[in-house]
């Protein structure tokens, strides 16, 4: 199986960043000099992703806007002299072939990637999720880890990291049995399990790699936890029929859809900034020195 096609959910409402995200989109808040969105676009196309559908809603047509040309702008960075800001704004254009549909109403995860059916067709496909961005300072990304491990046993990969009780409970939990270094057979999941409940402390985080099979599976999946189709209860049917594997992904996540999250990821990644990064240390260090 070749992963080519990737799918990114962005039609929540971005309720855990409110006032910020009431007319503005939470996968455009700006991470340091790029909003958010595009991390996981360059993610994406960094694993080998040629075409990205990315699911968003009514009021979030700025994303569509964001990955096309601005003629006007680059025509006039040019005539003034700035040419290398012109190239910059075209080549966000020209990442990768993007497309966009609509999740009509917020029916949940489940739902949304449910809407990505005639893009993906019958081909195995990678779902990012716009939350999370993850941050890989050597060797490959997050979802390069998944896509290899998915064509290596032919089969779906999730991806999985260990975490608290009181994170646990937020997430989906999986039994799992290794089969690698980093690598688990699937055995169960859940969806938002309490401390009895739980299967393992490791969590779904972030990044899938899916069979097609998942789409017919979901048109006739129930609404569960939250009133909404979950992935995890259409995943949990997948598995009775497929196996799956886990990636225990070498990577930092940041989760942006909450603020100590947001902040946290604007923090570290403008420390590694090239033309920001010395100057944000030294104004660290001197306000924890007044601090004192």
């Amino acid at each position: 199986m070749k992963v080519t096609k990737a799918v990114i959910p962005a039609a929540g409402l971005g309720t855990r960043m409110l006032p910020a995200t009431k007319t503005v989109p939470k996968e455009m808040l700006p991470l340091v000099d790029k909003p958010v969105i595009q991390y996981i676009v360059e993610e994406a196309v960094a694993s080998g992703i040629e075409d990205i559908l990315i699911v968003t809603n009514r009021a979030k047509s700025a994303m569509d806007d964001y990955f096309d040309y601005h003629p006007e702008l680059e025509h006039r960075l040019e005539a003034g002299g700035k040419a290398r800001e012109a190239e910059t704004s075209r080549a966000v254009a020209d990442m990768a072939n993007i497309f966009y549909v609509r999740q009509k109403e917020t029916k949940g995860l489940g739902h949304a990637i449910w809407r990505a059916k005639r893009f993906v067709g019958d081909e195995p496909f990678a779902i990012l999720l716009g939350d999370d961005i993850m941050y890989t300072e050597q060797g490959a990304p997050a979802l390069r880890q998944l896509i290899d491990a998915a064509e290596k046993y032919e089969c779906s990969a999730i991806g999985t990291r260990e975490v608290p009780d009181d994170l646990i409970v937020k997430y989906s939990s999986l039994r799992i049995e290794q089969l690698e270094e980093r690598v688990f057979n699937i055995l169960d999941m859940n969806e938002k399990p309490t401390l009895e409940t739980k299967l393992s402390n490791y969590a779904i985080m972030g990044r899938y790699v899916l069979t097609s099979s998942i789409f017919d599976i979901l048109e006739n999946t129930a609404p569960g936890a939250g009133g909404e189709i979950q992935l995890t209860d259409g995943m949990r049917t997948l598995l009775g029929r497929e196996r799956m594997v886990a990636v225990d992904f070498d990577a930092k996540r940041y989760d942006t859809g909450n603020l100590r999250g947001f902040l946290e990821a604007t923090i570290d990644y403008a420390l590694r900034h090239p033309d920001a990064g010395e100057w944000l240390r030294g104004f660290i260090l001197d306000k924890a020195e007044k601090l004192k």
